[in-house]
């Protein structure tokens, strides 16, 4: 089976998936939508193309062709994509981003501890100034204060 219907079955999944849990927001209606127009909206799209995706696989590759190559590296993003759901309120926005971003780069990418530490201070620190102070986005602080 090609890569690409794989694919279109599970973003076909997906999209119903959201499709279904914008059933208990009220869609509203053109001049007014609701909370669960657009959601509903983005399903159905993603539907559409995965659809497309599922009947038109051209030059897509076998599923069984593919070298999984860079297994640990997607292994290690899902773990702190775990790591960051289960952490980010207790231990706070920033304090969270720190420790997989110096982690990320530290330890997967092989920087250098010096600039892995400053550019995952930066971007912590930096991306909670941008949604917080600008957008003004509450993100969470944590228990510390971070």
């Amino acid at each position: 089976m090609p890569i690409d219907r794989i694919s279109g079955i599970a973003l076909l999944l997906l999209a119903g998936f959201v499709a279904v849990e914008t059933r208990v927001l009220p869609l509203g209606d053109h001049q007014n939508p609701g909370p669960g127009y657009l959601p509903l909206l983005l399903a159905s799209i993603l539907a559409v193309l995965s659809v497309l995706m599922i009947l038109r696989p051209k030059g897509s590759p076998p599923w069984k062709s593919v070298q999984w190559k860079e297994k640990s590296h997607a292994l290690a993003i899902f773990v702190c994509c775990l790591f960051a759901t289960f952490c980010v309120e207790p231990l706070g926005y920033r304090l969270t981003m720190l420790l997989i971003l110096g982690f990320l780069f530290g330890v997967l990418e092989r920087m250098k501890a010096w600039w892995a530490v400053g550019l995952a201070f930066a971007l912590s620190w930096g991306s909670f100034w941008v949604f917080d102070t600008l957008l003004m986005v509450p993100l969470p602080r944590g228990g510390l204060g971070f």
